[in-house]
């Protein structure tokens, strides 16, 4: 299991930082997990699996 920063999970879905915290804050995107402080990461395994669904909706 590998956390991601914001900037990675920027780059793997092309989605910006208001459209990520917006997806979140509507349950559609999976949530952060703190790293202590104001640090902030995702699983990486769950965006992985957010990727593979946008992708089955598509099919």
């Amino acid at each position: 299991m590998r956390f991601i920063r914001l900037k990675e999970v920027m780059h793997v879905t092309g989605l910006g930082r208001s459209s990520i915290y917006n997806y979140m804050a509507e349950g559609r995107f999976p949530k952060t997990v703190s790293l202590g402080g104001r640090a902030v990461a995702w699983v990486e395994s769950e965006v992985g699996q957010w990727i593979e669904e946008r992708l089955a909706e598509r099919d």
